[in-house]
């Protein structure tokens, strides 16, 4: 753990999704209470390094595509945990300089990093908000202060959307609504991005029951239907809501496992007055 960082408000009594996470990728942001839950999680299920890994690769293939093919400049990720390598600020830039990007979270150590993250190209921006997505309206709010929403925007949710509600309640009513919020919010030519953990994996569904009893904020993986509802009303890019190592490979990755859990997908609003449908965007 950086010495550096301010320990105001600061748990390090109890696991942290966000400090797991980067102890997961390899980073160094962690405290002894986050890796041994990291360590305990990997007993059960060993697979969730290559998860935490294919999720990077997979954020990265995304921004690099919404910035490049997609033509998009204004980027809201929400949720977004520590810093780690390829940042969404970093491939958006890299891609096109004059992009602007949000981020949104409301973890004490996250924002005590966001000093890290308030870096940019001369011609692009990137900022950072204090917010919780449990009120999605108030992200939005803010947000709009920050980005153009007369022009396209792309809302990432990024491994967030498992931290919410409970898919066995109310038909999933909680993540649903919220989603929903965001999806309204997006102008014409907007995109949403997400992946999340699915229910397919046995392991996991042990690891993450022994996990959620350690006193660290729930996380309940949803099924494929659940994941792909998120969708709903949009242009899903293809190939549409896969496995994440599926999205879009190229040849800069890791060899991922064949059995990650992780599913995701991009798609887009429809312009004004056009149907929903499939979204097939040249490349």
């Amino acid at each position: 753990m950086d010495p550096d960082v301010p320990s105001a408000k600061i748990n390090t009594t109890v696991p942290v999704s966000a400090r797991i996470w980067n102890y997961w990728l390899g980073g160094k942001d962690y405290y002894p209470v986050d890796k041994e839950a990291g360590d305990q999680f990997a007993q059960l299920y060993p697979g969730i390094f290559d998860e935490a890994r294919a999720s990077r690769y997979f954020i990265a293939r995304v921004v690099r595509y919404l910035a490049g093919e997609a033509g998009i400049r204004q980027f809201l990720d929400i949720g977004t945990g520590l810093p780690s390598h390829d940042n969404t600020h970093e491939i958006a830039q890299q891609v096109a300089p004059d992009s602007k990007i949000v981020y949104a979270d409301n973890d004490p150590l996250v924002l005590a990093h966001a000093r890290a993250l308030l870096t940019s190209s001369a011609a692009g921006g990137t900022d950072y908000i204090d917010a919780d997505l449990n009120h999605p309206e108030a992200v939005l709010r803010v947000a709009r202060e920050k980005l153009d929403f007369t022009r396209p925007v792309a809302i990432m949710l990024m491994g967030v959307l498992a931290h919410i509600g409970n898919p066995e309640v109310d038909d999933d009513r909680a993540v649903q609504s919220i989603v929903g919020t965001l999806k309204a919010a997006l102008p014409s030519g907007g995109y949403l991005a997400i992946y999340d953990s699915s229910d397919v994996d046995p392991g996991l569904n042990d690891a993450l029951h022994k996990y959620n009893e350690s006193g660290a904020d729930p996380y309940r993986v949803r099924s494929r239907d659940q994941i792909a509802r998120y969708f709903d009303g949009l242009d899903l890019v293809d190939p549409g809501v896969v496995p994440i190592q599926q999205w879009r490979p190229d040849n800069n990755q890791f060899d991922p496992p064949k059995n990650l859990t992780n599913l995701g997908g991009v798609a887009r609003k429809p312009l004004s007055g056009s149907p929903a449908g499939v979204f097939n965007s040249p490349g």
